[in-house]
């Protein structure tokens, strides 16, 4: 493991002096000299003392706070604190020309005329792109002094118990203004640019009060150390969005979802086991403080092997009408009236609103929902306005909060007053960032842009398929009410906020011969993105499924060992040729694309119920192929003139081995692909190489046959003509 210090040193950028760092080895010296002294124990329980009495002495005769060495606790104190002040000013000196440059470029960009080249845009964008990489500098910085500060705050106390400090130093540095501090506008400043000089167009808003999504949404996790260099891999492409309510001084915006389910969590292990027309029901507002225009959502699963898409569909309320939803006393006729009188509202768009209505209204009364789970985090939305071809949301400071355990006072209350303290059991926080991008179906949006593409093989993404907010939250806070848990509680990087919420009871102990709960993770492990208790890959790179496999090689030269999606391979032919996994490598190793150890990405290959009767399909086919050659083979031992059968009995003995050759095939190729149905890795299913090598051999036996058959003839003919 590589030390700090030499981490510190490695990691310094080239365009700041070595002085503007925490001087670690400085702190260390101290504590180190700190750690040789040996000073008696003060009696901490006196709480009176005398000013004319000498002070108290040990069994030598000295006083206890005597000390013959030069460095005192107070040093290192003081060292720390200077420490501290000099890395917030330096950090508040790099902000304040970081913002002037960018002003500056902002002013470079109101002077373009109208019809400008494409040469003075990629000038603007050249200084833009500059700035923000100082800016993802500035913050490498800052978490590089940051985890200075972590370890040498532990270093301390370590070899000072007697006068342990980091709890309140670490509270002192989260106040301050270089951690503390919310920098967001420089994000939205550079989005505004890179917007302009896209030249990106507002598309039509949709004003209807019932609106329906059909989205295809892939979720990913994000270190918090990544999120700034995701948002400008982002931002480059599609500008921040922000709703109505927002102020725009921040690129992000307050967003509270309280989720319902009954006592059972019906709806909970509905979308936990992806029953289809599993439904999640939910009240979303925007905003900090108490909401006043709320979102009446429902999400309904569709398997997609079925021909249709999951939809999110709601409708819009104030807040004074949540009550009545929740207990079927909202005058819908009313609101079907008023809709009727509004310009633009068709008949067919109300009849759709209220038929929406009555069934979300409905299915409260029907399954008695209540309020179950919150979700509330910093959402920052990057989009075109009001086009929802790509969308890509990054939620960041995801808390999980229980609503359960308090009065809703017949559905007047339906989310936690914000002013009560929560317990520990109450509220979880997610360590890492939630990335979804979301794409509209149909057209000519159901494939990813290529700049999607490479950021999902940036390796700052870590797809987690399925993750769920309410799915986690329940599991989490509500551990004894749940019957089965998501697969991802196992992953490494969040076992900790799970045991400090107190749902240890779901995870398995840290002493676990696998590392993971029974179940699913035992044949899914390697979708857990960052490893398990008992084999953590906390330092792994994001891998997706379109990001190529980890592939450990190990050429004649050296080895190597590396991920495709740092290797910016861009050609797909070249990507398939260096990776394909076969099942040739099973049986002929030769013919395999490579044969080496090879990790899966963190998904999982979506599959239809019909694809195992096709196996089995498949595997008839050829061994019937294989019956075939057999029978031909038997027949022409069988019947093969006993004057002149050499070539005959040669011939049935080459197609025999081939036979044979086919049905092991067969039978091969279906326990292979069986377990890749059965474990649903990502790739390719199906065998380029070993139908090739059998059907030449077979070509060949055929073609040798043929060719002494025709020569057979032709001597024939000759001797006849000689007869003649």
């Amino acid at each position: 493991m590589v030390k700090f210090g030499q981490q510190l040193t490695e990691n310094r950028a080239s365009v700041y002096p070595p002085d503007a760092y925490i001087d670690y080895e400085k702190l260390k010296t101290i504590i180190k000299q700190l750690g040789k002294k040996k000073l008696a124990r003060i009696d901490s329980t006196l709480r009176e003392v005398s000013l004319t009495a000498p002070p108290p002495t040990n069994a030598a005769g000295r006083q206890l706070t005597a000390d013959d060495s030069p460095v005192t606790e107070e040093d290192f104190y003081s060292c720390i604190d200077a420490q501290l002040a000099k890395v917030e000013s330096f950090t508040l000196e790099q902000v304040t020309k970081l913002r002037a440059d960018i002003a500056a470029v902002e002013t470079d960009v109101d002077a373009l005329p109208f019809g400008s080249t494409s040469q003075s845009k990629d000038e603007i964008r050249a200084k833009a792109d500059e700035v923000a990489h100082s800016f993802l500098v500035l913050e490498k910085y800052v978490n590089i002094n940051f985890m200075g500060f972590h370890k040498i705050l532990k270093k301390h106390d370590k070899n000072s118990p007697a006068h342990q400090c980091k709890q309140f130093y670490i509270n002192r540095i989260h106040n301050q203004a270089w951690v503390r501090g919310d920098y967001s506008d420089v994000v939205v400043k550079l989005s505004s640019i890179y917007s302009a000089l896209r030249q990106d167009h507002t598309a039509e808003e949709n004003k209807d009060a019932s609106q329906s999504f059909l989205r295809s949404t892939t979720k990913y996790w994000v270190r918090t150390e990544d999120v700034s260099k995701v948002k400008y891999a982002v931002l480059k492409h599609l500008p921040v969005f922000l709703q109505k309510t927002a102020t725009g001084e921040s690129d992000s915006q307050l967003t509270n979802s309280v989720y319902f389910d009954n006592d059972q969590l019906e709806l909970y292990h509905g979308r936990l086991d992806k029953i289809p027309g599993a439904i999640a029901y939910r009240l979303r507002w925007y905003g900090s403080g108490d909401p006043s225009m709320v979102f009446v959502e429902r999400k309904t699963h569709r398997d997609t092997w079925t021909g249709e898409a999951s939809v999110k569909e709601r409708f819009i309320i104030d807040e004074s009408e949540v009550k009545d939803v929740l207990n079927d006393n909202y005058d819908i006729d009313a609101k079907r009236e008023e809709k009727l009188k509004k310009k633009g509202t068709t008949q067919a768009e109300v009849e759709e609103w209220e038929t929406l209505v009555r069934e979300m209204i409905q299915v409260v009364q029907a399954k008695q929902l209540v309020p179950t789970m919150r979700t509330q985090y910093m959402r920052t939305a990057f989009q075109i306005p009001f086009d929802a071809t790509v969308r890509i949301s990054l939620d960041t400071n995801l808390c999980l909060i229980s609503e359960r355990g308090y009065d809703t006072e017949g559905g007047t209350k339906w989310y936690r007053d914000p002013t009560v303290p929560l317990l520990d059991n109450e509220i979880t926080r997610f360590p890492h960032a939630v990335l979804e991008v979301k794409l509209e179906l149909g057209g000519n949006s159901s494939e990813p842009p290529q700049w999607v593409t490479e950021l999902q093989n940036s390796g700052m993404l870590y797809e987690v398929h399925k993750f769920s907010k309410f799915i986690h939250g329940c599991a989490t806070l509500l551990p004894e009410y749940v019957r089965n848990v998501p697969y991802w509680v196992d992953d490494a990087s969040i076992r900790d906020s799970i045991l400090r919420s107190g749902g240890g009871r779901i995870l398995v102990s840290a002493d676990h011969p696998t590392g993971v709960g029974p179940g699913a993770n035992e044949i899914y492990d390697h979708l857990l993105p960052f490893g398990n208790v008992k084999d953590p890959k906390l330092t792994a790179k994001g891998r997706t499924a379109t990001t190529a496999t980890m592939i450990e090689q190990k050429p004649k030269t050296a080895a190597v060992s590396q991920f495709y999606a740092d290797a910016n391979l861009t050609d797909e032919e070249t990507l398939q040729g260096c990776c394909e996994d076969t099942c040739s490598g099973w049986l002929f190793p030769f013919c395999s694309g490579f044969n080496d150890e090879q990790l899966a990405p963190t998904s999982v290959q979506k599959i239809e119920p019909k694809i195992f009767l096709a196996n089995e399909r498949t595997f008839l086919h050829w061994l019937h192929a294989g019956v075939t050659l057999y029978t031909i083979a038997a027949g022409i031992l069988a019947f093969a003139s006993e004057s002149n059968s050499v070539a005959a009995h040669w011939y049935a003995m080459a197609l025999l081995p081939i036979a044979l050759g086919f049905c092991l095939y067969a039978l091969h190729v279906f326990l292979w692909r069986a377990e890749k149905i059965r474990t649903r890795v990502p790739g390719r299913w199906d065998d380029p190489r070993g139908p090739i090598l059998l059907g030449s051999i077979l070509t060949g036996v055929l073609c040798i046959n043929f060719a002494l058959k025709c020569k057979e003839i032709h001597m024939f003919n000759e001797s006849m003509a000689h007869e003649l």
